[in-house]
């Protein structure tokens, strides 16, 4: 009879076959989903039953027909949660836990901090936030229907650890009753907008048939969203307080006035906004507008601070 060990690697090679980098990872993530088990669990000279095993190959037909890990399992593993997820929601990256940690960093030095996270998705950011600073206040803003459900159930999930109050609506109007009410009083907006441009088609088949195209695409550029939401922050945001914005590797400083320290930089006090925050017209809103890196020492993040 077959071991685990020999399941796993001739799943490995179908996988790798196909396309899919993290091939040795990925089939045993898919084994032990079916066993019930932690992948670190797997005793690899086990053997399985067959209905087990026929259960693995039915979801590794899934995986070599490109859908999403994820959305195989249900969950995504982000910082310390584990986050349910599936179709109509963005499935959280390993990129975006920088900008979490920036926001966690920067909220630990204040007494009793508030956060918003705009475009929150599964909540996954949102939720890093509320856990990880004991005593913060964090609200979380998405406006999709089918991605609202999966925030809902992932701030159910964690309630006894942590409270976030969330809200279905537009992160671009910065007009609504929501964030009127916490105008002026955040250290901290975050947000993984959508930032693809518009005929930019991703090359992986998981992004571009499984993930929902309104977290994936900001216009011709990619910066319709992060232009709305500047002004959203600048409205939030106490003086001092500090704006975290994801954004793709070829929106960095290099790019000028395309790139995100570009737009944030050139974020100003227009007619608009000064109904809703003090200052003078035609002030910038932000100062101190830098750039960071992902784990590949890619643009992959920009910090910013409310003047």
């Amino acid at each position: 009879m077959r071991t685990i060990r020999d399941h796993l690697v001739d799943a490995a090679q179908r996988l790798s076959q196909a396309g899919i980098d993290s091939a040795n990872i990925e089939s045993a993530e898919l084994l032990a989903h079916v066993l019930g088990l932690p992948r670190n669990r797997l005793f690899m000279q086990d053997t399985i039953d067959d209905e087990d095993r026929l259960a693995f190959e039915r979801l590794l037909a899934k995986r070599l027909n490109r859908i999403p890990l994820q959305h195989i399992t249900g969950s995504a593993a982000f910082r310390h949660v584990e986050l349910g997820v599936g179709p109509g929601v963005f499935i959280p990256r390993p990129e975006s836990e920088l900008v979490a940690e920036a926001a966690i960093r920067f909220m630990r030095e204040r007494d009793a901090p508030i956060a918003v996270d705009l475009c929150a998705g599964s909540g996954a950011i949102a939720l890093s936030l509320a856990i990880e600073v004991p005593g913060a206040r964090v609200t979380g803003v998405e406006i999709s229907s089918e991605a609202f459900l999966w925030l809902e159930k992932n701030v159910a999930k964690y309630g006894s650890e942590a409270t976030v109050e969330i809200h279905q609506l537009d992160a671009t109007d910065f007009t609504s009753a929501v964030f009127l009410a916490l105008a002026g009083v955040c250290d901290v907006v975050t947000c993984n907008p959508p930032y693809i441009p518009i005929d930019m088609i991703p090359r992986d088949p998981e992004v571009r048939v499984h993930e929902p195209s309104i977290a994936l695409y900001g216009g011709v550029d990619g910066l319709d969203v992060i232009r709305g939401i500047a002004k959203t922050a600048a409205v939030l945001l106490k003086s001092g307080g500090l704006l975290v914005v994801e954004h793709a590797d070829v929106q960095g400083p290099e790019a000028h006035e395309a790139s995100v320290v570009g737009v944030l930089e050139s974020t100003v006090l227009d007619s608009e906004l000064e109904i809703y925050t003090a200052g003078i017209p035609g002030q910038p809103l932000f100062m101190q507008v830098s750039d960071r890196q992902d784990f590949n020492q890619r643009p992959r993040f920009t910090l910013a601070t409310r003047v």
